[in-house]
């Protein structure tokens, strides 16, 4: 076989296992990512009013969605402890982990955040006569 016949067969043979061993590693990639997104949503779930010590937690929220973070109480949605959705209490845009599966926790922290709004408003403001006054 001539030396250059030689030299472009084992070029090209290179060249189709670099584009084999890339496949290969983005599959691997893909099917890692698959396996963490039904990890963290198949992970426990906890709804809960933040914390001072989640301020840090809630600007990395705002800061992954390139929005201020809003003022007010949030609820807070954690997986496997990490804070990675919150919605303001008082209505406003819910903050979320683009990174991280979240959407079905968005109508949890909704119906939460409305459970915390109507106990405020329920909630007696001063003292109420229960019985009728004696004439």
């Amino acid at each position: 076989m001539h030396p250059e016949i030689a030299r472009l067969l084992a070029q090209e043979h290179q060249a189709e296992l670099r584009r084999t061993a890339a496949w290969s590693s983005q599959v691997e990639r893909a099917g890692a990512a698959h396996a963490a997104r039904g990890r963290a949503a198949d992970a426990p779930v906890s709804l809960r009013l933040d914390r001072v010590s989640d301020a840090d937690a809630l600007e990395r929220l705002a800061g992954l969605c390139t929005r201020r973070l809003p003022p007010g109480p949030f609820v807070v949605g954690e997986v496997e402890g990490r804070v990675v959705a919150a919605l303001p209490v008082h209505g406003g845009a819910p903050l979320a982990d683009p990174f991280v599966p979240t959407k079905h926790l968005l109508p949890l922290l909704e119906l939460r955040a409305a459970q915390i709004r109507g106990a405020d408003e329920v909630r007696p403001r001063g003292r109420r006569r229960l019985l009728p006054r004696r004439a």
